[in-house]
């Protein structure tokens, strides 16, 4: 009998044992898995942030563009008008 009893206590402690790493391999992979999701979240939002920046440099530089032409387009006018004047 007590042999018996000494056996079922071995094989639930086994079991015992068996169930608490499964549940720490559970445990760690959920870990794992949370922190691949916030290495992406943080990844998409830093190119999120890039494409951003991006968009309003180019728009930075499509303003300075405009600006330059118009100065062109007026510098051309000015010319223009001298060059009528002294012709004249």
């Amino acid at each position: 009998m007590m042999m018996v009893v000494v056996v079922m206590m071995r094989m639930m402690m086994m079991m015992m044992m068996m169930m608490m790493m499964m549940m720490m391999m559970m445990m760690m992979m959920m870990m794992m898995m949370m922190m691949m999701m916030m290495m992406m979240m943080m990844m998409m939002m830093m190119t999120m942030m890039m494409m951003m920046m991006m968009m309003v440099m180019m728009m930075m530089m499509m303003m300075m563009m405009m600006m330059m032409m118009m100065m062109m387009m007026m510098m051309m006018m000015m010319m223009m008008m001298m060059m009528i004047c002294t012709a004249l």
